[in-house]
């Protein structure tokens, strides 16, 4: 909803363009959105959708910049949801695997399918059973292929999960090719923010919880270095709020920009020898 209302409500240039946003909503989100009520643009609403489709356009930013200059394959898409990047893939060499709960990618098949629309054939969907289910194996099973150079988004997912569960995805995304990279937001620890940006995650974490997925993991970036290491992972990227307004906000007829110090996005890589296409 909120990628959809970005293309409706907001000046260009538009950070993140997604022509399938709108179709792929319900008819009542769709109304929603026509009536556009003020609290879609709240002071607490509208930078979370600044961040949301800021975080789109960093991921899908650096998948353009590694198949252009490095011949990358394979885009992995973690905790999909109604991501519609595999309708919008302009690189025919590159194949989408989407990663989500079965439940989650049974509803994304009746929305493509009430909107007229299909996983294109260079796509996959990869559903997954996390407390049952090996994500290495199911990867394996529909054809990922881990000897090819990949990049994963991983966004909106790290800050609900468990220490083991963030360790274990580490682990599967540390044993791709030399040069694979991910790219993911996570929650700023605690310990190193102010007393608004604690208030703000104190109504963020109280508004999730209440949906059933609370806030559970938070880093400091020394701590998140250490873990992406321990995996075989180096960070390329670690950029927090100031630095993503500069790069992507400046300038703005609209006034859509990100708030507050809570929230970081993060490009990490395998180290490794990557030749230039």
């Amino acid at each position: 909803m909120r990628r959809a209302l970005h293309q409706i409500a907001d000046a260009d240039p538009l950070i993140f363009r997604d022509q399938y946003a709108i179709p792929i909503l319900d008819e009542k989100v769709k109304r929603e959105l026509r009536r556009r009520p003020s609290i879609l643009d709240s002071f607490y609403a509208k930078p979370i959708r600044a961040w949301m489709v800021m975080r789109a356009r960093f991921a899908e930013d650096t998948l353009a910049t590694a198949v252009r200059k490095y011949g990358a394959v394979q885009y992995l898409v973690l905790g999909a949801g109604l991501d519609t990047f595999a309708l919008r893939n302009p690189y025919p060499g590159v194949r989408v695997f989407e990663v989500d709960r079965p439940a989650t990618q049974a509803w994304k098949r009746e929305r493509l399918q009430a909107a007229g629309l299909q996983v294109p054939p260079n796509a996959t969907l990869v559903p997954v059973n996390y407390d049952e289910e090996s994500l290495r194996q199911k990867l394996l099973s529909a054809g990922f292929d881990f000897t090819q150079l990949t990049v994963t988004a991983w966004l909106g997912v790290t800050a609900y999960l468990s220490a083991q569960a963030f360790a274990g995805t580490l682990e599967v995304l540390g044993d791709c090719y030399p040069g694979s990279s991910v790219v993911f937001d996570y929650g700023y620890s605690s310990a190193a923010t102010s007393l608004l940006d604690l208030i703000i995650r104190r109504i963020v974490a109280t508004k999730v919880a209440l949906m059933g997925e609370p806030l559970r993991l938070f880093f400091t970036s020394e701590s998140l270095r250490k873990d992406l290491n321990r995996y075989g992972l180096g960070v390329v990227e670690d950029v927090g709020i100031e630095e993503l307004n500069l790069r992507y906000f400046m300038n703005r007829a609209d006034g859509l920009r990100l708030r507050g110090a809570t929230l970081r996005l993060c490009q990490a890589q395998i180290p490794g020898a990557v030749v230039e296409v």
